[in-house]
């Protein structure tokens, strides 16, 4: 059988690229979707461009889902999985949020998910199958300001969106589910908390460490396996027991 095709949206660096490398090391064929940087990634991965492609994606543009869709068709023939995964932070002070910078964030964070699922969501209704996974955040969950009280705004809103694609796709052979990571260890952890922040953030974390990106990339490669089919519109926190519900 031929591999399947994933397309992972902000999938050059970070969460991202460890959700890239560990679908295209299960077999999948991996579209790397990001501002930058995917071209390189899909040639570490591979150089001919049988398994892995890099496509250049703004998700705020309101073109870009669709021009997605259809440049990864082009290339691989076929979509199957859809990982969210592309977000902006700005750590700016809930009261000094200029208007410009929340439309920013919610059209990256919110607008771009949304308007993903739309477009793809269509596309794998018609053909019988999918598997969409939508990266959400223990921000989301709390309302913790930390990267962002407009970040933690359109992290609540992806919630939402996954359980409303969810129950619209289910009959149709599509499970829609979200993944909501606490702190992660890794560069965005640190940008945000500097050096001396991050010892007090792992000290608060129950289970005493910060997450693996890894393994968070393991999980949302289980919902998208053929496999996760009875699991739609759920949220697999990974926050090392910082939110319990």
């Amino acid at each position: 059988m031929t591999a399947q095709v994933a397309v992972v949206t902000g999938g050059a660096r970070g969460l991202g690229q460890a959700i890239v490398r560990r679908l295209h090391a299960d077999g999948y064929r991996v579209a790397v979707a990001d501002l930058d940087g995917a071209d390189a990634l899909a040639e570490k991965l591979d150089g001919t461009g049988t398994t892995a492609r890099g496509f250049t994606a703004d998700v705020a543009d309101r073109a870009a889902p669709a021009g997605l869709l259809h440049g990864v068709l082009d290339a691989f023939g076929a979509v199957h999985v859809l990982v969210n995964n592309a977000a902006r932070t700005q750590a700016t002070p809930v009261l000094e949020i200029a208007p410009d910078e929340l439309d920013a964030v919610m059209d990256v964070n919110f607008g771009g998910t949304f308007r993903a699922c739309q477009v793809f969501g269509a596309h794998l209704a018609e053909q019988g199958y999918g598997r969409i996974v939508n990266m959400a955040s223990l921000a989301g969950q709390n309302g913790g300001t930390a990267t962002g009280a407009h970040y933690a705004a359109s992290k609540g809103a992806v919630l939402t969106t996954t359980k409303v694609f969810a129950r619209d796709l289910a009959a149709r052979g599509v499970t829609v589910n979200a993944v909501s990571p606490g702190p992660q260890d890794g560069d965005t952890v640190r940008e945000v908390v500097g050096a001396d922040g991050l010892e007090r953030l792992r000290a608060g974390i129950p289970v005493g460490r910060l997450g693996d990106p890894g393994f968070v990339a393991r999980m949302v490669a289980l919902l998208a396996s053929p496999e996760a089919i009875s699991v739609t519109g759920a949220c697999w926190d990974v926050n090392g027991g910082l939110y319990l519900r």
